[in-house]
């Protein structure tokens, strides 16, 4: 087991990319904890994983929201090794039709809420000199994408975030690093019809869309003991979409 006895934080771990990651860090021996802001969801979500997980709502947009999800881990499990930061949303729109709030919203979740769940993460990790933290982009942080100029700034900055973190934190043994999935299996991709996603496979080399564990073995991978010497590093999982 690759993380055994050790302890996580996923945020929006209640389906998709964070739900799929804490079923396989479960499944390698760790303790979860996943958040998110529906609680019946994350309730229910976390009860059929079993006694290892802890489902817990949470705005991460809400600074003691966070601290209050890290306390209530620490409490529970005693430690914490590994945060998740998967939390995010968008909001797409040309950018002459861009309201306000879809911008604020969505830099408020995806960039702002990894900046409250690091903070709070960072001070039992500190003390503890060791931990890992995941950050979930996306390609589009990386090449852009027409329509999604929040998202992309959202991504993109989050990236930039990682990479000073873990210039930040390195000399405390916690390594920070991102991944930066492309079009994944999601309940968002499933509502496409078929032309849509035929159109969608031009764009990636492997013709396909990934699926949500093929990220949550991404995030195994960097929880490890076998990337301990990696950090503030971006790792693709896109099928060859962007190299």
């Amino acid at each position: 087991m690759r993380v055994k006895d050790q302890v996580a934080i996923i945020t929006g771990g209640a389906q998709g990319i964070g739900k799929a990651t804490a079923d396989l860090l479960l499944k390698e021996g760790a303790r979860v904890v996943i958040c998110d802001v529906d609680e019946s969801m994350v309730q229910s979500t976390a009860q059929a994983m079993g006694e290892n997980a802890l489902g817990l709502k949470a705005d991460v947009t809400v600074m003691s929201d966070c601290e209050s999800v890290v306390k209530k881990a620490v409490d529970k499990f005693g430690k914490l090794d590994i945060l998740v930061n998967n939390a995010g949303i968008t909001r797409d729109n040309l950018l002459i039709r861009m309201t306000d709030s879809e911008w604020d919203l969505v830099l408020s979740i995806n960039l702002k809420g990894a900046f409250n769940f690091t903070r709070a993460a960072a001070k039992v990790m500190l003390r503890a000199r060791r931990g890992r933290m995941i950050n979930i982009a996306s390609v589009v942080g990386q090449m852009g994408n027409p329509g999604q100029a929040n998202y992309a700034a959202s991504k993109g900055g989050l990236i930039a975030f990682t990479k000073a973190c873990a210039k930040e934190f390195a000399s405390r043994n916690i390594n920070v690093n991102a991944i930066a999935p492309g079009f994944i299996k999601t309940r968002l991709t499933d509502i496409l019809s078929d032309d849509a996603k035929q159109k969608l496979y031009t764009m990636i080399p492997m013709e396909r869309f990934g699926e949500p564990e093929d990220v949550a073995k991404g995030v195994l991978f960097l929880a490890s003991e076998d990337a301990s010497y990696i950090t503030g590093q971006v790792l693709g999982i896109n099928g060859g979409m962007y190299v």
